[in-house]
């Protein structure tokens, strides 16, 4: 059980490294002055076009998991 305990917290720290990795690649592309008005952005009203911009989807299955992994470990 301690070798499963151990094997879930890397993969959890692995996952909120690449989680943290991509959130700071997505400030970036918009943090110029024109991003935060919306000049330019590949945005609709509802959010990012997830066929225009997949790093959307990864960041939900990264936090997806982030949370999973959390509960989990917090179970065992």
């Amino acid at each position: 059980m301690a070798a499963l305990k151990t094997v879930l917290q890397v993969v959890f720290l692995l996952d909120a490294l690449a989680l943290i990795g991509l959130v700071l690649l997505q400030m970036s592309e918009h943090a110029s002055m024109g991003g935060a008005f919306g000049s330019g952005m590949a945005s609709t009203v509802f959010g990012r076009d997830v066929a225009k911009d997949p790093k959307k989807l990864a960041t939900g299955i990264l936090g997806g998991a982030f949370l999973g992994l959390g509960l989990l470990l917090v179970v065992l």
